[in-house]
């Protein structure tokens, strides 16, 4: 099932996160129990040739491919339509021009300016005549529509309208330094939670997926009652980190005990 469907049905997806611009390093990330995996080229090493390259990796692993362009790079996110992605995210969407740019360069045409060119997407995927790709990928694409910023809160419901995206995505780092005037940054603020919450439902009400960044684990499950369904987490950094910590400390706890 694509990424789409599977949203579409009401299922809670988690992606990894990959910052690693290495199609190695994605291959064992894909491999793993994640839904999808994220490869970011916006504060993560990701380039061109990186996401070019590790889509095949996350597509073997049976895996939809999301990238997450840099900030205002919109043809980017048709070359990575172009490269097999299902999905893109594009960070500081603040004004409703900036969703129309957005969405734009993510629908072919009647209903954005997209150019043609699927070389590598449409072997990857093993789809069938050029007619038909055209005719389906404006309806199996996601365009998610970051908000991060008080900008974005204030013009929500607009970006929303605008035709072509098909979901927002809440970047709660970012949110909270607008939300504390930079005064610090904590994506699990209690202060901002509620407006969270209202992030969420009124992009439901709207229609429209909603996806948000868990920097803490123990959040997922407030964010999924509040509507959430694609929660986005664990770069390379945190993994390693992870599970390093566990394997030492079983293997200190294995020593400890025969001492």
């Amino acid at each position: 099932m694509s990424l789409k469907s599977r949203l579409a049905a009401g299922e809670t997806l988690c992606t990894a996160w990959s910052g690693v611009p290495d199609a190695l390093t994605v291959e064992i990330v894909a491999a793993q129990g994640f839904d999808a995996v994220t490869l970011d080229m916006q504060h993560g090493g990701h380039h061109e040739d990186s996401v070019l390259r590790s889509i095949p990796a996350i597509q073997a692993a049976g895996k939809p491919a999301l990238v997450r362009i840099p900030v205002g790079r919109f043809d980017m996110a048709s070359r990575a339509l172009d490269f097999g992605a299902e999905a893109v995210i594009a960070p500081m969407v603040n004004s409703v021009a900036d969703a129309e740019r957005f969405a734009a360069a993510m629908k072919y045409p009647p209903l954005g300016e997209r150019s043609w060119g699927p070389t590598y997407a449409m072997p990857r995927h093993g789809k069938g005549t050029s007619v038909e790709w055209l005719h389906e990928s404006n309806q199996r694409t996601l365009a998610f529509a970051m908000v991060e910023t008080h900008a974005a809160l204030d013009v929500l419901d607009g970006i929303m309208a605008t035709a072509g995206i098909d979901g927002i995505f809440l970047g709660p780092s970012d949110f909270s330094i607008a939300w504390t005037n930079g005064g610090t940054i904590n994506s699990t603020l209690e202060d901002m939670m509620e407006t969270i919450a209202s992030v969420a439902a009124r992009a439901r009400a709207a229609d429209k997926h909603a996806g948000i960044y868990v920097v803490d684990p123990a959040v997922a499950g407030r964010v999924v009652e509040m509507g959430y369904r694609l929660l986005a987490m664990g770069s390379e950094h945190t993994l390693m980190a992870l599970g390093a910590k566990t394997l030492l400390a079983n293997v200190k706890k294995s020593i400890g005990s025969r001492q």
